[in-house]
């Protein structure tokens, strides 16, 4: 059983340096995927500005032609009114003409919206793009700042992989399966823990958890914290033995 114990605390002790490591890392990881949504929503809030610009140049250009048309059958229509026969094909024409005099306002009103709204597009699409450019140097710097950190790491955090690829070679299967369970519900990832003077994670054991501890001839569960507890030597020798 001291074997099994003294297995248990290795695993402990590689995965909680391989979470030291990785908690170099701190909030970046994070910090990296917002500026990437932010750099996201940036540009397709230009593409949608860009595309707005583009149709409304379009809605224009179709207005001009629109108002072209118009014009031009009021020029036909006061011509025809100067050989009209009765008041009746007279005032016909003049309901075409007012019609199309109509659609020449309607045509021009929304053009003045139009151009203002162009002018508009452009001073928004640079600030934008200059949040865009802002940010994406902040990323590249949040970037170079995660991958130094995983270079200065990258060679122990494998070195201890394989520690623990081999270190979990040789625990038992059940006994594996609950030091995972128990190690993936807690916030920390401290399964087993050490005994020092008496007590587990700053909490007073038991007298008899204790002399049980001492024995290193069974796994012992706090009923506190629900961790496995073994005696501080297993973690010392795995401090002499694993450490890079």
């Amino acid at each position: 059983m001291e074997e099994v114990l003294q297995q248990l605390a290795n695993l402990q002790y590689i995965d909680s340096r391989i979470d030291e490591l990785k908690q170099l890392r701190g909030d970046l990881p994070e910090e990296i995927m917002d500026i990437e949504t932010d750099i996201n929503r940036y540009e397709a809030k230009i593409d949608r500005l860009e595309e707005e610009k583009k149709e409304l140049k379009v809605e224009r250009d179709n207005l001009e032609l629109e108002i072209e048309d118009a014009q031009n059958k009021m020029d036909k229509y006061e011509e025809q009114q100067l050989s009209v026969r009765n008041n009746r094909e007279y005032d016909a024409l003049t309901k075409e003409i007012e019609s199309q005099k109509q659609v020449i306002e309607n045509s021009e009103s929304r053009m003045e919206e139009i151009e203002k709204r162009l002018e508009e597009i452009d001073p928004e699409i640079e600030e934008i793009q200059e949040r865009l450019e802002d940010t994406q140097d902040l990323l590249e710097e949040k970037q170079e700042n995660l991958n130094q950190v995983v270079k200065d790491t990258e060679k122990e955090e494998e070195l201890l992989e394989k520690k623990r690829e081999e270190v979990e070679k040789d625990i038992d299967d059940r006994y594996l399966k609950s030091y995972n369970r128990l190690r993936n519900g807690l916030s920390n990832g401290l399964a087993v823990v050490p005994m020092e003077r008496g007590a587990a994670l700053g909490m007073a054991l038991p007298p008899q958890t204790q002399v049980e501890v001492r024995r290193k001839n069974k796994i012992i569960i706090d009923e506190n914290s629900g961790r496995i507890v073994v005696h501080s030597s297993f973690f010392d020798h795995a401090k002499e033995e694993l450490s890079l």
